[in-house]
Formats: structure tokens, C-alpha cells, sequence
């Protein structure tokens, strides 16, 4: 059979520098001649780019992929992609029989090769693909577009993998150290997703941070960002994920804050407030830096919004430690707040640490938090009420439109709601009028941007 009559059918599971890396295979198998199906009973190959960053996400990649194992018909390929099978390599067709291809995530750009390797191979074997070097940058990635699409936003990857300690997470086992991309190849990009009438740009890694630390750059970020702007000037919209703390530089707030199309948004995964446990999770175990950062953005940048993480019942965690939590959480008022329970990573640091938290009790904090966090953010978008925000409009449906607004980041925060039809994809005036604890209300307003 010939790539021009092949179809594919592409799962993509866990975040989204996942997405990016899905996107990116989608364009080199229709660059090839395949054409994506929306139903995998349609495709002559099936891929599922799996997460494996908790167990959770690894159950859910687990039975997606042992579903469609089930029910593949006589003819059809089915691909595991992604974190997990790079996770735990050959172990994975024995969880999952019925694969017929392994490839992992630091590989992704082979995904045509493995399928000609699997067109002639002489035995039903899965084959692997599972090489160890993570050669994920310039050349290797065959000119494709390192940017998930969706809408009028796009997630544009600037690099890969992780170099930070953090003693609870898989990351480095799976994507290992952080291999930056060349800013001149990040930069074209914007310029091309500037020149599709994109919208909103979100800068994503594993640590935004860390962006050009192997390639020499000392403080590489916010020349990135410059560049970016400059590269992609019709793009009102441009967002930073994922910042380390300790790396949020006075360069960083500068460039931030100097640049309108940057958004007063900023994402830094803090994962607890107390220093004992921070440094049992190898992670920065100065919460004065954290005050002192956080009072430099809101100077900065009064209207920033700031959203962080935490990690609940970590091994360990006494009473005194998490009661410390709380009094961070209530006194910092973050406007966003993801709260996790800790989950077992095997293989990882925190994995053989003693004093394992009790399912139950990890449970009673993280519904203390969350309920503390709910009345803090129900506040913050109190405050909202009577601006006037442009908001990015992603659907409209039930004579209501549905957007966001610089505060919310795709997928993973709130909404604004507004009675009636406004143009989906476009940057529209609201007025706020009503608050909840995760989303706002507003009315259109006409000929007005923003206060």
C-alpha cells in the first residue's frame, strides 16, 4: 500500500508539550502522503502518545492503548509514542499486547522510519524504537513546525527535557536534560505562526527558564522573548509557562513588563512552602525568594496574574509543615492555584524516602487547600468586576460565547463567559459584570480595548 492511500489516526495523551510533539508527527506522515482520520476504525495506523508522568496518566495511556489493541482490525498498526514507553521501554508490550511499534519521546522524528521498519519486518514482534540520546533539536527535526495549533493559539516548544533535581519527578528519566532549541529556528517559527494570523503564542518547556543554559546563554529567556516579539509583531498575544523558581529574573520582569503583547501572566510551579520539605523534594527551599519575586512582579506588573502549583502529602509532610502551606497560600494570594496529591514515581529520588503519607490524609489536604484556594480565587476575579478586558473568544453555543482573557491560560484555567455571539477566534472587548470562583461573566462592549 502506498503513503498516498494510508491513514493515520493520532491520540494525544497528558500536556501539552505533548501536543506539540503529536503535531509535529502528524506533519511528517501527511508530508509523506498519509491523511489523518478523526476515527481510529478508519486509519491504517493507530498512534497514541502516551503520558508517563504519575500513574494516573500511565493507567489512562495503559487502556487507550489495550482498548484499540482490542479492537484493531486485521491490517492495522498500532504505534505506543511518547513518555511512557520511554519510561519503561520492553516492559510495555507485555502490559499491552497486540503493539506493533515503540518509539519514544526523545525520537519522535523517526516515526516514518519505524513505520517502514514494521512494513518489513518478517515477525509479528513489536518493534522498538527507544534510542537513549536526546537528539531532539535543528536538523533532526526535518523542518517541521514545533507548534501545536489550536485555534487561534498555538503552544510553540523552545526546548526539551529537564535538567533540575526535583527528587518527585520522572522527567529527566524520560525526556533527560534539557536540549534547547536554536532561537534562530524558534524565531522563524514565530514569524511563520505571526504570518497564519495566530493570536496567541504560549512558550512552553519543561523549564522555560532554563532556555539557553546548554547552549552558553546566561539568562536566555528574555532575549528569546524580545525576539519573539520583534519576529511576530501582529501577534497581540504572547504567554510564558512554566518558570523554575530562582530563575525569575530582574531581566525577565523587565522584558516582561516593557512589552504589551507579553502578557502580565506567569506560571512558576512552586510545589511547596516549606523549606524542609523543599529541600527533601531537591527543589529551592527559599520562600523569601518566592515573597520577594512575587511583590517584584506585582510592581512591575500590578495587574500580572500569577499561578503556581503545590504537592500535598508529600513523604514525610507533618502537620507543622503543611499548616505552613496554608499560611503561604492564604497570605500570597495566588491568582491561580493547581494542587496535587503526591503521587509514587518509582525510580525517583522521593520513591525510597520514609514517612509515606496515608491515601486518606492526602486526600484531607488537598480538599483544605483547594477549599482555601477556591475562596482566594473567588476574590481575585471579584476584583475583575467593572475592567474592561479583551478577551480571546474560542466558542460560542446556546446564544453564549466563551473566551479567556490574559489571566487564563488555554486548557488550564478559567473562562469568560458573555451573553451572545461574538467572533470566534478574534480579541473582542468585555465588560466584566460577575465573578465565580474559576470564571467571569461580561457583556460586550463596542470600540473598546481594554483600561
Amino acid at each position: 500500500m502506498s503513503n498516498d492511500s494510508r491513514s493515520y489516526f493520532l491520540l494525544s495523551l497528558g500536556c501539552a508539550k505533548n501536543t506539540v510533539d503529536s503535531h509535529s508527527m502528524a506533519q511528517l506522515l501527511e508530508r509523506e502522503g498519509y491523511r489523518g482520520s478523526e476515527t481510529p476504525n478508519e486509519a491504517d495506523v493507530l498512534i497514541v502518545n502516551t503520558c508517563g508522568f504519575i500513574d494516573a496518566a500511565r493507567q489512562e495511556s495503559i487502556e487507550v492503548l489495550s482498548e484499540l489493541a482490542g479492537e484493531k482490525r486485521s491490517g492495522q498498526l498500532l504505534i505506543a509514542a511518547g513518555c511512557y514507553p520511554q519510561l519503561i521501554g520492553a516492559e510495555l508490550s507485555k502490559q499491552v499486547p497486540g503493539l506493533d511499534g515503540v518509539i519514544g519521546t526523545r525520537r519522535w522524528m523517526d516515526i516514518l522510519d519505524l513505520l517502514n521498519r514494521i512494513d518489513g519486518r518478517k515477525q509479528p514482534e513489536p518493534l522498538y524504537h527507544l534510542p537513549g540520546e536526546a537528539l531532539t533539536v535543528g536538523s533532526d527535526e526535518q523542518g517541521v513546525l514545533r507548534a501545536a495549533i489550536l485555534g487561534t493559539s498555538a503552544y510553540l516548544k523552545i526546548a526539551d527535557g529537564c535538567r533540575r533535581p526535583c527528587a518527585f519527578c520522572s522527567i529527566p528519566l524520560i525526556k533527560g536534560t534539557q536540549v534547547s532549541r536554536p532561537p534562530e529556528v524558534i524565531v522563524e517559527e514565530a514569524t511563520r505562526l505571526n504570518d497564519l494570523g495566530i493570536k496567541e503564542i504560549v512558550m512552553i518547556s519543561q523549564d522555560t527558564t532554563d532556555y539557553g543554559h546548554d547552549l552558553g546563554m546566561k539568562d536566555g529567556l528574555p532575549d528569546l522573548l524580545e525576539q519573539i516579539a520583534a519576529a511576530a509583531p501582529d501577534v497581540p498575544w504572547i504567554r510564558l509557562m512554566y518558570a523554575y523558581p530562582g530563575c525569575v529574573t530582574p531581566r525577565l520582569i523587565e522584558v516582561m513588563a516593557a512589552h504589551e503583547r507579553i502578557l502580565p501572566y506567569l506560571d512558576i510551579p512552586l510545589q511547596h512552602a516549606h523549606p524542609d520539605i523543599l529541600k527533601r523534594m531537591r527543589r529551592p527551599a527559599s520562600v523569601e525568594w518566592v515573597v520577594e519575586t512575587v511583590g517584584k512582579l506585582r510592581k512591575a506588573m500590578p495587574d500580572i496574574a500569577i499561578r503556581t502549583t503545590f504537592i500535598v502529602g508529600y513523604p514525610g509532610e507533618t502537620e507543622a509543615e503543611f499548616d505552613t502551606l496554608v499560611d503561604f497560600v492564604q497570605d500570597m494570594m495566588f491568582d491561580r492555584v493547581g494542587v496535587f496529591t503526591y503521587s509514587f514515581e518509582p525510580n525517583t529520588p522521593s520513591a525510597d524516602l520514609p514517612g509515606q503519607i496515608p491515601a486518606e490524609v492526602k486526600e484531607d489536604r488537598y480538599n483544605t487547600l483547594m477549599e482555601i484556594q477556591q475562596a482566594i480565587s473567588l476574590q481575585r476575579n471579584q476584583a475583575q468586576i467593572g475592567r474592561t478586558l479583551p478577551i480571546l473568544v474560542e466558542g460560542y453555543g446556546d446564544g453564549i460565547s466563551v473566551g479567556r482573557s490574559y489571566r487564563d491560560a488555554p486548557e488550564i484555567d478559567g473562562v469568560v463567559i458573555v451573553e451572545g455571539q461574538l467572533p470566534v477566534g478574534e480579541l473582542v472587548p468585555v465588560r466584566i459584570t460577575g465573578a465565580m470562583v474559576y470564571d467571569l461573566i461580561a457583556t460586550h462592549v463596542e470600540g473598546k480595548n481594554h483600561d
